[in-house]
């Protein structure tokens, strides 16, 4: 069983949240095969704490665009972990340092991942285009 249309579309807003925020390094694993509590993990790094809020603003604040609220946030205090469980989805942001020591990427790198279609977004952001204006 693979994740599903919808999980991979809540996966992908938040994905573009995320890069809207100058989220680092931002990749989606589909679980759905390992576990029965949700679909995909998203994740995504920032290296700091003031960044790491920033971009689980900019997360929230889309999904609930959609209607849709997460049912559990841990960390938001530390600001150096913090996951947004939306049942079908998980979003984990996390401080570099933490991303590095935690490792989630290779716990399950088994799993498959879902292409977040990050690279049109990318391309239309309005900080990339400004830095390809930038002589050399």
């Amino acid at each position: 069983m693979s994740a599903t249309e919808q999980s991979i579309g809540i996966a992908r807003t938040a994905a573009h949240a995320a890069a809207d925020k100058i989220a680092q390094d931002i990749v989606a694993i589909d679980v759905s095969d390992r576990l029965a509590i949700t679909d995909i993990f998203v994740i995504a790094s920032a290296p700091s704490e003031r960044q790491v809020n920033a971009i689980v603003d900019g997360i929230e604040e889309e999904l609930s665009k959609q209607g849709l609220k997460p049912v559990r946030r841990e960390g938001r205090s530390e600001g150096r972990w913090v996951l947004l469980d939306y049942a079908q989805v998980i979003v984990h942001v996390q401080h570099e340092e933490d991303r590095v020591f935690y490792a989630l990427d290779r716990l399950w790198k088994d799993c498959p991942s879902v292409d977040l279609q990050l690279a049109d977004a990318l391309q239309s952001s309005p900080q990339v285009a400004a830095s390809d204006d930038v002589p050399e």
